[in-house]
């Protein structure tokens, strides 16, 4: 079995009511700090949600890559509610259609849940993926250690089964694309230890101070990602 960690603390979870004043942050200093940051080359950037979301909770990430000077895409499947052989063929004929539209690689962004999305498109599609960058995705350590695995097998009625422990060990691996993971000790829907890549190669490991809920448009976030993405 994985790794025991513990799920973030309740005050780390409270805490996470402070992405209000992250987004505020965003709203009345993105004039100035996204003059500093370095501009993009049109590439494609897809952005998919986390667990429950849809494009709007990306919406502000993604004006801010088209900013920078990237073109960027929500993945439109309206709200992420769980892996689904139809969201899975979507995301690979959206790849390639802004593969085919652009003549680049496509980078990938995904937030939580999205980021697993994320790393898998890398995995089984690298012809068509830049690189990936996952946020506070619960993709390696113990996928008990995040608050929404008891949510989610909650809802869908759905025991974590043995099938799911393997397949949950085998996506600990990096796919072999870039991967650029940005974590939060201070994250208070999955614990920070569960988003870390392996080191490798073509990994990276970021920290941000940042609550799990406001790394869409956390400052420190969107820096981190207009520095990366030139590469």
């Amino acid at each position: 079995m994985g790794e025991s960690i513990p799920k973030p603390s309740v005050l780390l979870t409270l805490l996470e009511a402070r992405a209000g004043l992250e987004l505020g942050a965003h709203i009345l200093s993105r004039h100035v700090y996204e003059k500093r940051l370095p501009k993009g080359k049109g590439r494609p950037v897809l952005v998919i949600p986390g667990f429950g979301a849809d494009d709007l909770s990306t919406l502000v990430l993604r004006r801010s890559l088209n900013r920078l000077g990237y073109q960027s895409f929500g993945w439109g499947m309206g709200r992420n509610m769980g892996s689904t052989a139809k969201n899975r063929e979507h995301l690979h004929a959206e790849l390639d259609r802004l593969y085919s539209a652009s003549g680049q690689k496509v980078s990938v962004i995904g937030w939580s849940l999205g980021g697993i999305y994320a790393r898998e498109l890398g995995r089984n599609y690298p012809q068509y993926v830049h690189s990936v960058f996952s946020m506070g995705s619960p993709f390696g350590g113990d996928p008990k250690a995040n608050i929404l695995h008891d949510i989610f097998h909650r809802l869908s009625g759905a025991k974590f089964s043995k099938e799911d422990q393997a397949a949950f060990d085998r996506r600990k691996v990096p796919p072999g694309v870039p991967c650029t993971a940005i974590h939060s000790k201070t994250d208070g829907v999955v614990a920070w230890q569960c988003s870390l890549e392996q080191e490798a190669e073509s990994t990276k490991n970021i920290e941000v101070f940042s609550s799990h809920c406001g790394l869409g448009f956390n400052p420190l976030v969107i820096s981190v990602l207009a520095k990366e993405l030139q590469y």
